[in-house]
């Protein structure tokens, strides 16, 4: 057998069970057909085969993002982005939303995203007053970075049904001042009910599917675990973009919405869909939860106050019995589960919920992962070992926000994402982006699983260090791991889906402090090259 691409001379990382380290590989159309030496390699050389000299450069396997929200990172794109350089203050972004407004028909909605009210020269968020003063003929939504919260103008809370009267949602909070006046802040759970008024048209909706997808191929990205769209109509869309091959990369589509998640994942349990259907390009995933809020909002949900403020515990979206009203009957119907739990007050609910549920209906080999998974203190670790869970840590989170986290959250910073302790514990974790909460980029997020310090050089809980090795598996088999699809991708060997990535230099012998700056010259997934450094071929 002929091989359509050979690669040779390179640093071939397996992440196979010993994590060998090879010199080439052969891929015959969408599977990988040897990996081994360059001249056992060299057999599988034809006429037509595709050969490539990687002069030492590391060949991988494609990187699985095991945690981040496509339709909404390439929805964003269609936004102002308070993250671009020059937006550093309010008064830039007001301008920005002012230019926006005047190329914008009346009534359609004016959006930004990644907004940080600590980045900002004013260190607080837009008003109520500023915004209306921009426009009062348009919606205005400006996302904060985490996406659980927003500011909004007068007209967006008018289409939402919110006045001064109105009671805050359970796990939500309509922000009023001291005299009972709204301020535009939306919190939480009352959040996610405004975005169900600001839904993006299909048109927009496929455009944000191709912008996202030609992003992450460009850093390696070849698998996501989506894990939550906008809406049904968004999840519907993603699929049907998969089907049509508008969707090169591999989705393994958790069951949630960012709008009302519990409704929606009622819904899907209802009609029978379960975990694992579909094909290799696109799957159903666990049924999924919120249970609290922002790690960097902050607003998550924690046993011990806030270190910044002692008397906030955060905010909880539903009770333990409410959770396993709905996640104990889609593991007892045969899901796999999951939920967003940020605090250790959050995880720890979760754990009582599955510990039951696994004592009610004992099921081996269920992997029902937690996401995030912030402060995971060692009593927790220990439990998430007894019940098989897969935590699924952010690894480039602490880079961006590490310096609130420390305020925040103070020593506990040493168990958040704890990367260390779950691989001594033996607790196979898979690392996830969040993007566009954080950057997409994987070799951000393994720089910081090995380097554990801010984006200011501060250290963080650096007793968490990994190694590059270890951090690559995150991003690869444990991804894999964490969609029952180890078998089919996520190391390089014979067999398995021809996914593989080539970056621009040895990762190896790459200094550590230099890791985030490594970048991909060519993706392949299915067997075919999506993606060059000099030229894209989707």
């Amino acid at each position: 057998m002929k091989a359509s691409i050979v690669f040779l001379n390179g640093e071939v990382i397996t992440v196979d069970e010993q994590d060998s380290i090879q010199e080439a590989l052969a891929i015959s159309e969408n599977k990988i057909l040897a990996v081994g030496s360059n001249d056992e390699m060299k057999k599988f050389i034809g006429d037509s085969t595709q050969v490539i000299d990687l002069d030492g450069k590391s060949l991988l396997p494609g990187i699985i993002d095991a945690h981040l929200h496509l339709v909404m990172y390439g929805a964003f794109q269609l936004n102002i982005s308070c993250k671009e350089p020059g937006m550093d203050s309010i008064d830039a972004i007001l301008t920005a939303l002012k230019e926006r407004t005047a190329n914008t028909p009346k009534g359609q909605w004016i959006r930004a995203w990644g907004f940080n009210e600590n980045t900002v020269k004013e260190k607080r968020y837009p008003t109520l007053a500023e915004l209306d003063a921009i426009s009062t003929d348009h919606p205005i939504n400006i996302t904060r970075t985490c996406g659980h919260i927003g500011v909004v103008n007068s007209v967006a809370l008018n289409l939402a049904g919110i006045d001064e009267t109105t009671s805050n949602p359970q796990g939500g909070v309509i922000e009023k001042d001291a005299q009972g006046k709204l301020t535009g802040r939306i919190i939480e759970n009352a959040y996610m009910q405004l975005n169900e008024q600001a839904g993006y048209t299909n048109e927009e909706i496929h455009q944000a599917i191709q912008i996202a997808q030609q992003h992450f191929l460009e850093v390696g990205i070849t698998s996501v675990h989506e894990a939550g769209t906008f809406s049904k109509e968004s999840f519907r869309s993603l699929q049907l973009a998969s089907q049509k091959g508008d969707l090169k990369i591999r989705v393994y589509a958790v069951i949630a919405s960012l709008e009302d998640c519990t409704q929606f994942t009622l819904n899907m349990m209802e009609s029978g869909v379960v975990t694992g259907t579909g094909n290799e390009f696109f799957k159903v995933g666990p049924a999924k939860m919120f249970t609290d809020g922002s790690s960097t909002g902050p607003t998550i949900a924690t046993r011990e106050g806030y270190t910044s403020n002692p008397e906030n515990h955060g905010i909880l979206y539903y009770s333990e019995e409410e959770i396993y009203e709905v996640l104990g009957k889609a593991h007892e119907l045969g899901y796999q589960i999951t939920v967003h739990a940020q605090g250790d007050q959050a995880i720890e609910m979760y754990l009582n919920v599955v510990e039951r549920a696994l004592k009610e209906n004992p099921r081996e080999n269920h992997r029902h992962r937690i996401e995030h998974a912030g402060i995971s203190s060692p009593d927790l670790q220990q439990r998430m070992k007894e019940l098989k869970m897969i935590p699924i840590p952010n690894p480039p989170f602490p880079y961006e926000f590490g310096e609130s986290y420390l305020t925040n959250y103070g020593e506990r910073t040493d168990y958040m994402y704890p990367a260390r302790d779950f691989i001594d514990q033996g607790i196979i974790a898979a690392a996830g982006s969040d993007s566009p909460v954080t950057t997409y980029n994987p070799f951000i997020g393994i720089h910081e699983a090995v380097n554990r310090v801010t984006a200011n050089g501060t250290p963080f809980g650096d007793k968490q260090k990994i190694d590059v090795l270890e951090a690559i598996r995150l991003y690869t088999y444990n991804g894999a791991y964490a969609s029952f699809e180890e078998n089919i991708k996520g190391s390089l060997e014979s067999g398995k889906l021809a996914d593989v990535i080539v970056l621009d230099r040895s990762i190896l012998k790459t200094p550590l402090q230099e890791l985030k700056d490594i970048q991909v010259e060519l993706t392949v997934l299915d067997g075919e090259v999506l993606f060059e450094r000099s030229k894209t071929k989707i």
